[in-house]
């Protein structure tokens, strides 16, 4: 079996990478790697600058807002202006639009509070951690006690939430300047599928899991910048006990996790490729000759079997035979002889 990995190609601006990640909180696919990248966040310490965004519908674009009156139901906010997608399809019941924009609107809160100023925000990190964990059902994900209960484990002081979410325009009426400038920024960057992850500007591409994460970030620094914990986990195999014990037991393929991710790191060397390549050819090209050979045979056995059936036995001067020759002694010359004179 031949294990190949993708290796990365992202702009080297300086020895900080700043990453970013586009989502909702409504959305699953990303929600493992935020439950589990802090620790990777606070090794890698001030070599990282993260920034969260929430993808935030424009309703004035999507005329959910008409005449100041908001015609999408509970989908949206502000009279129509900020909206979100039902997450279970359902407006009845369940989570609805105006729920994921208001859990948007408070962790636009919670970074700004502590997050912005360091970049690396490991209380956000907490309070993602704990609300996937105790809200992120049906029942709870809009309740206020299980926001209170998060914000409690997260060791976050809800007032000045809450405080940040007013100031900003609040949900109820009126333009809120959070949620617009992220409207802004999402029209800017082109953002069209959620979630999605910008390393130094540039798209991340592949499943959002913790390890690309990790192997693209530490590919977005200048050569020689990366922390050591880049040296030490890139290509492992079990990624996330590489980073909490700063030990790599098992790499993938060959390498041995060194580079900071620039290098081959558990990736398949040019030797081997190359080795593994020209087998392949080999094999092809055996298999064609084999197949060209028999296919010449039975032409040759086709010839001779209608030269047996329909040319006389005896030589003549306009069949391409020599006298005193037979076809059978014609046939078996094979491709030094033609049937045309």
């Amino acid at each position: 079996i031949v294990q190949v990995e993708m290796s990365w190609s992202l702009p080297h601006p300086d020895s900080k990478v700043q990453y970013e990640l586009w989502t909702v909180p409504s959305e699953d696919v990303s929600k493992d790697f935020q439950k589990e990248w802090k620790d990777v966040a606070v090794k890698m310490g001030d070599k990282l600058y993260f920034t969260p965004r929430q993808y935030v519908y424009d309703g004035v674009k999507t005329r959910c807002r008409n005449d100041g009156r908001n015609m999408c139901f509970n989908l949206c906010t502000n009279e129509g202006r900020y909206c979100a997608t039902d997450p279970d399809n359902d407006l009845e019941h369940g989570i609805s639009g105006a729920d994921v924009v208001r859990e948007s609107l408070r962790r636009i809160c919670i970074w700004s509070v502590h997050g912005e100023s360091d970049g690396l925000g490991t209380t956000y990190w907490d309070y993602i951690a704990e609300f996937v964990t105790r809200c992120d059902s049906d029942d709870f994900f809009a309740n206020e006690d299980c926001v209170k209960d998060a914000f409690k484990h997260a060791k976050i002081d809800k007032k000045r939430i809450d405080a940040c979410m007013d100031d900003s325009g609040g949900l109820d009426t009126g333009v809120n300047n959070l949620l617009e400038k992220e409207i802004d920024a999402a029209s800017r960057k082109g953002v069209v599928v959620l979630p999605t992850m910008f390393v130094n500007s540039a798209p991340l591409r592949g499943a959002l899991t913790t390890t690309t994460v990790f192997n693209a970030v530490c590919a977005g620094f200048a050569e020689g910048s990366e922390p050591s914990i880049c040296s030490k986990c890139y290509g492992c195999s079990d990624m996330g006990q590489c980073v909490k014990k700063g030990v790599c037991k098992s790499y993938n393929g060959q390498g041995n996790g060194g580079g900071g991710g620039n290098g081959n790191g558990g990736g398949v060397s040019k030797k081997f490729f190359g080795m593994t390549l020209l087998m392949v050819c080999c094999v092809f090209g055996t298999a064609g000759y084999w197949h060209w050979r028999k296919t010449r045979e039975e032409m040759r056995d086709q010839v001779r079997g209608i030269l047996a059936e329909y040319m006389p036995l005896e030589g003549g001067d306009e069949g391409g035979l020599n006298m005193g020759q037979s076809p059978m002694d014609f046939a078996r010359q094979g491709q030094s002889a033609s049937l045309i004179s």
